[in-house]
């Protein structure tokens, strides 16, 4: 069986990141208990974490560049996308008040889901549906550069790092709709606009194919941008959310193991 055109399983993979996770996470919202989401969680860290150790670093060196050209590019990938974050630019553009884990002095909350807090906020964030809208594009868009980048290094990596991408963009998705539905937008408008945000992947991937296909230098420094990008959400958001529950860790557990076996 011929397989498909290298720009076709782009673009599937790029629809398969942005809609599939869109409408998982319109899912739980509208009709699942929130505890899925929790769990997805954890499934979603094993998947990150073991895709960007055990597939995008190995492909970068593979490729020829020396473990001391890979782990400085990895640290600061790492740094800029915690800068990036700090000014509100990559992810769901937040308002920069409260500690760094978005409470606004809510000692007595023990509901730390990614969903609780941005309900706990949508007071604030009332005019600041469109910036969240746009923050998610600007997200999706980087991650069809991603996903164009691995598949141009290897078909096989870049369907693991879609896998990886749908992920965790079901827990991301989930709270952009509390967001939404919070600020008093109908279920059906939410899930229109978060469908359009997604399709910035789309765009993403095609931008990056034409791109890096005559640029094959570049695309082991994009892997290993993608995998500074995987570890960074996984340790420095999911994982924290993690660490606070305190019901089904024998679950939390192993749902981690089974997003690294996945991989493997």
């Amino acid at each position: 069986m011929t397989p498909l055109p290298l720009l076709l399983q782009i673009a599937l993979a790029c629809l398969a990141g942005g809609l599939l996770s869109v409408f998982a996470a319109a899912l739980v919202m509208f009709g699942l208990p929130r505890r899925f989401l929790g769990l997805a969680v954890s499934f979603s860290i094993g998947l990150l974490l073991s895709t960007a150790m055990l597939n995008l670093l190995p492909e970068a060196l593979e490729s020829g560049m020396a473990p001391r050209e890979v782990f400085p590019i990895l640290l600061g990938g790492i740094l800029g996308f915690f800068a990036l974050e700090k000014f509100a630019i990559w992810r769901h553009a937040h308002n920069g008040s409260g500690d760094i884990d978005g409470h606004q002095g809510d000692g007595g909350c023990e509901d730390h889901t990614h969903s609780h807090h941005h309900h706990h906020h949508a007071g604030e964030r009332q005019g600041g549906t469109l910036a969240i809208l746009v923050g998610d594009g600007f997200h999706n868009f980087t991650d069809g550069l991603l996903l164009a980048a691995a598949f141009l290094a290897d078909p096989a990596l870049g369907w693991a790092t879609t896998f990886a991408i749908i992920a965790h963009e079901v827990p991301q998705e989930a709270g952009d709709f509390a967001i939404l539905l919070a600020a008093g937008w109908k279920r059906g408008r939410a899930l229109f606009w978060n469908g359009v945000s997604s399709l910035a992947s789309l765009a993403g991937g095609v931008v990056g194919y034409f791109a890096l296909e005559h640029a094959q230098d570049w695309v082991p420094i994009i892997l290993i941008v993608a995998a500074a990008s995987f570890i960074y959400l996984a340790v420095s958001d999911l994982m924290p959310r993690l660490k606070r529950e305190q019901k089904g860790i024998g679950w939390h557990g192993l749902l981690l193991v089974a997003g690294i076996a996945v991989v493997m």
